[in-house]
């Protein structure tokens, strides 16, 4: 029997999720093996299926970070954002992530409360959240100084201020989600108003503006469905009303996004650990081995047991942190500062357990669990990743050992 432990879902919340449930099942497992199968440039080729995964999930009008202060509460919006991202992490992970930073844009945009740059970045435009660089991968979450400190090599990506718009030039690394794709660009760069790099700012960027180029897809081991790759800006004009975060506010925006992107890694893979420890739930019941399905064997049960355990753990850490940072959120007219180290977190343990439970379920599955045939291998690889994607764990637990020591 398994329990349904959300006892406070509204029957909308519910039939919500189980939407989110089906287009997981039904779109995103076959779209996901599908496209970790073939080469990085042919997963963005004309006629992938990773264009209909996109279309079909625009058409149903879920968000990722389900949250706009127009329509709905705090407190349903954390629900809401925390059903959905487990359900798409469950789904594929990769494209939980790709879905998710197409938003960004249009989440900054509105944010702005600026009605030119919401008709210009809406809702359905391509995103991508371009913020790590070649020399600066985790050095973009230590914004204690400016980039241009001496203890740190140049930004590698700057935008100068001419006038009413700025020049932007230089590079974002191969690790920009969406960065092969998308045609516009929530852009975390050093801002030069000129004398020199002295902060970091935020611009929204058309990236089919004169100037904009791409790198190849990136070729990597796990989350395959998901599209990576450089992107280069060559004198980029871009109007100065685009700088929707300015280089005084970009610390605590830099951390209020630090939160959202970790509450939506934390919940995706939980929902990752979860696929890993049903998939070998229903695997030990039909594999028999010793005359018995292998479920019979006490180790088998108490792997299981674990694997469950865990994956519990992760959701439920999720759940708090995610309510309590959108109650938060000025976004929705929270007065308090989100706790980042909550996130990190929640984060931190999502990931840990999707590798973990995900490691497990192949030793669950023996010698198939290695075949490409069945599903674990892929969960493997796909949580290898998320160890360092958004931050490498190592890093965000000092990042969040700082705060904890600072309070």
């Amino acid at each position: 029997m398994v329990h349904d432990l959300d006892v406070e879902l509204s029957d909308e919340e519910r039939a919500i999720r189980e939407m989110v449930h089906r287009f997981a099942l039904e779109v995103l497992r076959p779209a996901g093996r599908e496209l970790d199968r073939l080469d990085a440039a042919d997963v963005i080729a004309d006629g992938s299926v990773l264009w209909e995964v996109h279309r079909r999930w625009d058409a149903l009008g879920v968000r990722v970070f389900a949250g706009d202060p127009a329509s709905l509460g705090a407190a349903e919006a954390a629900r809401l954002s925390w059903l959905v991202n487990e359900e798409l992490g469950w789904g594929d992970a990769g494209l939980a992530v790709s879905l998710g930073v197409a938003e960004f844009p249009a989440m900054l945009a509105r944010a702005s409360q600026n009605p030119e740059l919401i008709a210009e970045f809406p809702t359905g435009r391509m995103g991508c959240w371009a913020i790590t660089e070649p020399d600066h991968g985790s050095d973009e979450l230590d914004w204690s100084e400016s980039p241009a400190r001496p203890t740190l090599r140049r930004p590698n990506c700057v935008a100068t201020r001419y006038g009413d718009e700025y020049v932007v030039s230089g590079q974002k690394a191969a690790w920009v989600s969406n960065g092969t794709i998308a045609n516009a660009a929530a852009l975390y760069t050093a801002v030069d108003e000129g004398d020199g790099p002295r902060g970091c700012g935020i611009l929204l960027v058309d990236l089919e503006a004169r100037g904009v180029s791409r790198g190849k897809p990136l070729e990597k081991l796990g989350q395959r469905p998901l599209p990576q790759g450089e992107i280069f800006f060559d004198d980029v004009r871009v109007a100065a009303r685009n700088m929707v975060v300015a280089p005084a506010m970009y610390p605590a925006m830099l951390e209020l996004t630090l939160c959202t992107a970790n509450g939506f890694m934390g919940a995706a893979f939980a929902g990752l650990a979860r696929a890993a420890y049903e998939h070998a739930l229903a695997y030990a019941k039909e594999r028999v081995q010793g005359g018995v399905p292998i479920f019979e064997h006490q180790s088998v049960k108490a792997k299981l047991f674990e694997m469950f355990r865990k994956v519990e753990a992760a959701r439920a850490l999720n759940r708090r942190v995610v309510l309590y940072n959108t109650l938060r959120s000025p976004f929705f007219g929270g007065t308090g500062l989100p706790a980042v180290e909550y996130a990190i977190a929640s984060k931190v343990t999502s990931t840990q357990t999707a590798f973990e439970v995900a490691s497990e379920a192949i030793q669950i599955f023996g010698g198939n669990g290695l075949s490409r045939e069945y599903p674990v291998e892929k969960l493997l690889r796909d949580a290898r990743a998320s160890l360092i994607e958004d931050g490498v764990n190592e890093v965000l637990g000092l990042h969040a050992a700082a705060k904890l020591g600072a309070a």
